[in-house]
């Protein structure tokens, strides 16, 4: 019998710069494999080697993809047993002094350094300064759009009922959260999306594929969703009840899940990019729009918010692109590597990963 794959980011590209979140993500595990050494050598390989031969085994995981290759794996754990694994040059604030057995295996140790020239090294070192400078201005242009999209949030938050959006959280917090569970509350940190070089990639469907019941929740920019959901996670962890906590892979600051495991049940921000529709038992929605905006707040303000919107997604189209470019030239310098690698050595490193299992 196979096991189950669960889905996440924990690094982001955002508004706010690289966004990592790997200190909360893999906190409280019994041991932490740290796979160091340049890009290239065959690190996300062995990462989804293993993934595939513990699901084989039949043994859970959670598998945390690249936002910059959203198909090639940083990090995973194997849940039974508590175990991480991790690339080390992407998984900034491993929880590395924490109660984890660290082990650290070294994929440097495969790379031929005499093939590396002093020109393949000084074409490195310069690709390094230009991948530099393309996230710089992917975050700036990230930024920019956050920028307009407040914009788009001030036309709505002008026609919100707070009264109306505090009564719809905390009636949905007296429905959720019954006794308290009688112990402290165990909260968890990740993203379920990215921002990547062919835009918005989320794993909403896969996280939330085993909870009996899901709350769609919709609206628009600024209708008071993230706020509900801030209030309906601290409301959880101050009664005890383990959360989830999904932020924005757009902008950290603000939340887009929560997921409630001894509940099972996830609310969630479901408009665009992350847009679904209830198709199962046990999916509700829940229009922030409806509840607590003054009726005809579309109509109203269209003519304003179409130039609004547009540049938005000028902004937004700018800065993928720019991660676009991010991604050809991290690839260049792979492929230095890559060339200069013994996959021999490699394989007897993938076997010691294995053996660490």
């Amino acid at each position: 019998m196979n096991g189950t794959a669960r889905h996440y980011f924990a690094r982001g590209n955002t508004a706010r710069g690289a966004h990592f979140l790997y200190g909360s993500a893999f906190q409280g595990l019994n041991k932490l494999i740290v796979l160091q050494g340049p890009p290239g050598t065959g690190k996300s390989t062995a990462i989804q080697r293993l993934a595939y031969a513990m699901l084989e085994q039949g043994r859970d995981v959670e598998l945390f993809h690249s936002p910059l290759y959203p198909d090639d794996l940083d990090a995973m754990i194997v849940t039974g047993t508590r175990t991480g694994i991790a690339d080390a040059n992407a998984c900034e604030g491993l929880p590395l002094d924490g109660r984890a057995d660290v082990v650290r295996i070294d994929f440097g140790k495969a790379v031929d350094g005499g093939q590396l020239t002093d020109a393949a090294r000084g074409e490195i070192d310069a690709l390094r300064g230009k991948l530099l400078d393309a996230y710089t201005k992917a975050y700036a242009t990230f930024a920019e759009a956050l920028r307009v999209h407040d914009e788009w949030e001030k036309v709505y938050i002008a026609s919100m009922d707070f009264d109306k959006a505090d009564k719809v959280a905390g009636e949905l917090a007296a429905s959720l959260f019954g006794a308290a569970p009688g112990k402290t509350a165990a909260v968890r940190r990740l993203f379920f999306g990215a921002a990547t070089p062919r835009g918005a990639v989320d794993h909403i469907q896969n996280i939330t594929a085993s909870l009996d019941k899901r709350i769609f929740v919709k609206g628009r920019p600024g209708s008071g969703k993230s706020t509900m959901l801030k209030f309906l996670a601290k409301t959880a962890e101050t009664k005890g009840y383990d959360v989830d906590v999904f932020h924005c892979g757009f902008d950290p600051n603000s939340l887009d899940m929560l997921v409630f495991p001894e509940l099972r049940l996830a609310i969630f921000d479901s408009t665009a990019p992350h847009e679904y529709f209830p198709d199962r038992g046990g999916d509700v929605v829940l229009d922030m729009y409806e509840r607590t905006m003054q009726p005809g707040t579309d109509e109203r303000y269209a003519l304003q918010l179409e130039p609004i919107k547009r540049r938005y997604s000028q902004a937004m189209k700018k800065a993928t692109a720019l991660l676009g470019e991010a991604r050809d030239i991290d690839a260049r310098i792979k492929d230095f590597y890559t060339e200069a690698t013994d996959f021999a050595a490699v394989r007897e490193l993938q076997q010691r990963l294995e053996r660490e299992l």
